[in-house]
């Protein structure tokens, strides 16, 4: 069976210890996408937690699994992630932890049970499952196949970045009408004003600019680099990215 596993990726669980409690709508209040149960409902939601600045701390796909919610997260940042969310809990009767019993996988093709990515449909499919000791790792042709599509994500590549600049509209990372999160303010302002001034860019690394440099990946060829707008060839980039910097 071709591997599957991505042990990049982790999961955080997010459970109400009592009736009363929403974790949807608690997780609404902070996180960059509509993450309502309504919404979850229909599939996964790729989103994000800001910094009260707007720049990304954490990116990650946010899933419903009955009343819990589960996140796929990096894995080197999920206990950074869960440990940041229970500041916002208070004294809400919530459980924010690491799933060790879970993993993550991906395919380029269609699995049965599995979600297509929300943020880009070429991206491939997604499933949470019990984890099992052995499973193979498809983390290398996942990292490939991202970067030939010219997605980011994970905290080398978009940490305090502006989550505009990560390419959120385009890859449905963000809601501009469900209300108030943290960094919601900025990041609104920059969508009303139409000042995405910077883009992050997967460019060949023969290509890339040291100083602009966010990730390099020379078995690929490939980085990730964060440019002047004006600096970008919208026929150089995927369909999905130009469509954003000619709007």
């Amino acid at each position: 069976m071709t591997a599957t596993r991505l042990e990049s990726r982790a999961v955080v669980r997010v459970s109400p210890r009592d009736e009363s409690e929403d974790v949807p709508a608690f997780l609404q209040g902070l996180l960059t996408n509509d993450v309502s149960a309504e919404r979850l409902a229909q599939g996964p939601v790729y989103a994000a937690l800001l910094t009260a600045q707007g720049k990304a701390m954490f990116d990650f796909l946010v899933w419903a699994d009955g009343r819990e919610v589960l996140i796929d997260c990096e894995e080197a940042v999920a206990d950074e992630l869960a440990k940041r969310l229970g500041l916002y809990r208070l004294r809400r009767a919530i459980d924010i932890a690491r799933d060790d019993t879970l993993a993550v996988h991906w395919s380029a093709e269609p699995r049965e049970g599995a979600a297509a990515d929300p943020r880009l449909a070429d991206l491939g499919w997604r499933w949470l499952a019990p984890a099992n000791a052995g499973e193979d790792s498809a983390d290398e042709a996942w990292l490939a196949h991202r970067l030939s599509l010219g997605v980011p994500e994970g905290r080398e590549e978009i940490g305090d970045i502006l989550w505009l600049e990560t390419n959120a509209v385009e890859l449905h990372g963000v809601s501009f009408d469900k209300g108030c999160y943290v960094g919601q303010e900025n990041t609104a302002r920059m969508n009303w004003r139409q000042k995405v001034n910077r883009r992050l860019v997967v460019v060949d690394l023969a290509a890339s600019q040291e100083k602009r440099r966010k990730a390099a990946y020379p078995a690929l060829g490939k980085a990730v680099d964060h440019l002047r707008v004006d600096d970008l060839d919208p026929a150089a980039l995927p369909d999905w990215q130009a469509a954003g910097v000619a709007a």
